[in-house]
């Protein structure tokens, strides 16, 4: 999306933040890249792989004004040593940290799970759940000490469906939602926002590696799906990034502990529903009872 296409509320909505983006060299991340620095943002850009980091940043250093800093950290996400190397090399050019946005994941192994390698599921898990839970971990200090902030964890479609033939993917994407509604709940009472955003079926590189899978790891049915997710088209990139904005930016302030949808929530008019979002359960992961469904057996009356 275009600067002059952009809603109005989120144009330079953030002016003077500061901003780590993971997994920003490609696909969402790096849309989302975009989108924070078209807002008035600095940001530090990390991914594993060091050249498509610095072809990235390349291309968005154009979208930065006067005042905004571009920064690109080559860092794996699941490593300790890399994590506080980013953390300090961010603190060190722009002096604050404002926002994490945790975009980095992978798709995880497709199969059977008693088929599949057992250190790719552990892998993905690293990377999708723990890695994400270890940046958390390393930029709340700072985060606490301003009594402001915001941490946007990316979800994805395991998080509220089962997804058979790609247990890691779901179980990591479920468990880091969970995670995000606990550690709203811990740093309610410091100022900081944490969030949870899924940004629809994306045709990105994690798409193809998953029908690379093909049919006999993936199953009939999933494969086809994702064939026409890939054929019929798919979200668009701008959607999650514009969503990632506006969880970033002021005007979310007090929303916190929810998972949001890019493509089916009315994402824009949530501060006119603070107080509902606070006292209900609305937009979390949850368990279902029976009379929910209508049924009549399972309750205590």
């Amino acid at each position: 999306m275009s600067p002059e296409n952009r809603p109005t509320t989120l144009v330079r909505a953030l002016e003077n933040r500061c901003a780590i983006i993971t997994g920003a060299s490609c696909g969402l991340g790096r849309e989302i890249a975009r989108s924070y620095l078209q807002a008035g943002a600095s940001v530090a850009l990390c991914a594993r792989d060091a050249t498509k980091l610095d072809a990235a940043a390349s291309e968005l250093t154009r979208h930065a004004q006067p005042g905004q800093s571009l920064l690109a950290v080559p860092a794996d996400i699941s490593r300790t040593a890399d994590v506080a190397r980013l953390i300090d090399a961010t603190l060190a050019r722009f002096g604050r940290l404002d926002i994490l946005v945790n975009n980095a994941g992978v798709a995880g192994p497709s199969g059977a799970v008693e088929t599949v390698a057992w250190e790719e599921w552990v892998s993905t898990l690293e990377i999708n759940l723990l890695g994400a839970v270890l940046l958390s971990r390393a930029v709340l200090p700072h985060l606490k000490r301003a009594r402001r902030g915001k941490i946007i964890q990316l979800s994805g479609g395991g998080a509220t469906r089962p997804l058979p033939m790609r247990s890691a993917y779901a179980a990591s994407k479920a468990a880091v939602v969970r995670f995000i509604e606990t550690l709203a709940e811990e740093t309610r009472p410091c100022g900081i926002d944490v969030n949870a955003l899924a940004p629809g079926a994306l045709d990105t590189r994690m798409l193809d590696e998953v029908i690379a899978a093909g049919p006999e790891r993936l199953g009939r049915e999933q494969y086809e799906r994702c064939l026409q997710q890939k054929r019929d088209g798919s979200v668009p990139l701008s959607h999650g990034a514009e969503l990632a904005v506006f969880l970033g930016s002021e005007m979310s302030d007090g929303i916190t502990g929810k998972l949001l949808s890019a493509v089916w929530d009315p994402w824009q008019a949530l501060p006119g529903y603070l107080d509902d979002l606070n006292r209900t359960d609305v937009y979390t992961l949850r368990r279902i009872v029976p009379r929910e469904r209508r049924l009549s057996w399972g309750d205590d009356a």
